[in-house]
């Protein structure tokens, strides 16, 4: 039980890990697996969809790519109304939206319906973005929060061995391949709609009370409700917040650039995986290249998301970010540059897993927690959904470009672009300072704001 007299954001930041952030966390994180197999399932799927349906190169594109570029809208969008109305108002919302796009997509007459109903998901898994990484860090301490909001991200790992899961159990039971498809998509609506319920039962975040909408004593007994009394805050004296964008244009470079550049090179290769592997094994059936995709996920990429949320707290976000930009970027451009090698598939495996696992230890956790902490309280998720939503452009390009880029350059060659793009991503992190150790108001600033409301709630 706390009893020393503190502010809300003093009492968080202080309180140690408890069953409270555990239910945050997987509140927050049973969206993001949700996100994660709506986004990823449509490159198994697409296998299955070109044998139907037999787009040309550019609904192909769309396909994959249109729920990424609609991400933008909804992390924009849902991030800014977050900020201006509050976590709850918009939190469950996204997943309804989810939901229904889901089971829409599976009831797709068309080519174009499909694209279009997967435009809606996307609107949907870009609101989930910055409402589920801003809520945990708003809850975390400062000692924990970046394991705290990767364990969230890391529920991203889940999702992606969901779907090829998923894929060869309705396979294996002999499920015709055009009904196989809408099966695999229509699934993605039952963890969203579990999803709906459990974030309608989560309180406003108390900083967010305190700070933005000055409810410091609301605030105090929300927290105090839903740590089941392990933080009690008996004076509440937090500062109001009202600081202006334009003093974090740099930092939104920052977090922006770099997860753009990241999203270009990380959706691009895995949607397109099951593609790539057809590419390097032509021979092989289609449930092999399902498997080996799996293979890849579960051995390099989920031992890479349970290192970053498990060590980056000790190693620092920033420089964690650096190393996985580096030796991500150094395994894309072996791949383009060794001969044979993105036609074997032996080294070709050894060196893509390895890409994998360094963009899970490394940017792909850390733009997402980087976004998260490194704005103020009244600006947090606007800034995280800028960054999320720009990052989503990037990906829709990766995915777009994929195939036209592998069909003109080779696989070789486009994995040495690739290269570049993670150069890009290491430089523009040298923008960001270090957050880690640091409490959100400390990495904001906030604590230079306007003078502390008190209230007694003693």
């Amino acid at each position: 039980m706390q009893t020393t007299p503190r502010s809300v954001s003093q009492a968080l930041n202080e309180a140690p890990l408890s069953v409270f952030h555990l239910r945050a966390m997987l509140t927050a994180g049973a969206g993001f697996f949700t996100d994660a197999y709506d986004l990823f399932i449509i490159g198994v799927a697409l296998v299955f969809i070109k044998q139907q349906w037999h787009p040309p190169a550019f609904e192909l594109g769309l396909v994959t790519s249109t729920a990424l570029i609609a991400a933008f809208v909804g992390a924009f969008v849902f991030g800014r109304l977050a900020d201006m109305y509050g976590r709850k108002k918009v939190y469950g919302i996204e997943a309804a939206i989810m939901a229904l796009a889901a089971i829409l997509s599976a009831f797709s007459p068309s080519i174009v319906w499909l694209i279009v109903f997967r435009f809606i998901l996307g609107v949907g898994i870009g609101g989930d973005y910055p409402v589920s990484a801003v809520l945990m860090s708003e809850y975390a301490n400062a000692k924990d929060r970046g394991r705290l909001v990767g364990m969230v991200f890391s529920m991203q790992a889940l999702g992606l061995i969901a779907g090829p899961i998923v894929a060869l159990t309705i396979l294996s039971v002999g499920m015709p391949q055009d009904l196989a498809w809408r099966v695999m998509l229509g699934l993605g609506a039952v963890p969203a709609l579990a999803v709906i319920y459990l974030r309608r039962t989560m309180p406003e975040s108390p900083r967010y009370l305190a700070q933005v909408r000055g409810q410091a004593g609301e605030a105090a007994r929300s927290l105090e409700s839903f740590s089941q009394k392990v933080v009690v805050v008996d004076q509440a004296a937090d500062r109001p917040v009202r600081a202006s964008l334009s003093r974090y244009i740099i930092t939104l470079l920052g977090t922006a650039g770099t997860w753009f550049v990241f999203d270009y090179a990380y959706y691009g290769n895995s949607i397109s995986t099951p593609l790539i592997m057809k590419m390097v094994a032509p021979n092989a059936s289609e449930t092999t290249g399902i498997a080996w995709t799996l293979i890849i996920f579960a051995l390099a990429a989920v031992p890479g998301y349970i290192l970053a949320f498990s060590k980056m707290d000790r190693i620092g976000h920033r420089k964690l970010q650096l190393i996985g930009f580096a030796v991500m970027g150094l395994a894309f451009l072996a791949i383009g540059v060794i001969p044979h090698v993105a036609t074997s598939l032996a080294p070709f495996l050894v060196l893509y897993g390895l890409s994998y696992f360094f963009a899970e230890f490394g940017p792909n956790t850390t733009t997402f927690v980087l976004s998260a902490e490194l704005f103020p309280v009244n600006l947090r998720t606007t800034g995280h959904g800028l960054s999320a939503g720009i990052a989503k452009v990037g990906a829709f390009i990766g995915v777009f470009l994929f195939p036209v880029m592998s069909t003109a350059l080779g696989l070789a060659g486009t994995l040495t672009i690739t290269f570049l793009f993670s150069v890009a991503g290491f430089l523009l992190t040298l923008l960001l300072p270090e957050p880690s150790g640091k409490t959100l108001e400390q990495i904001a600033h906030e604590d230079e704001e306007m003078p502390p409301a008190v209230v007694n709630l003693g």
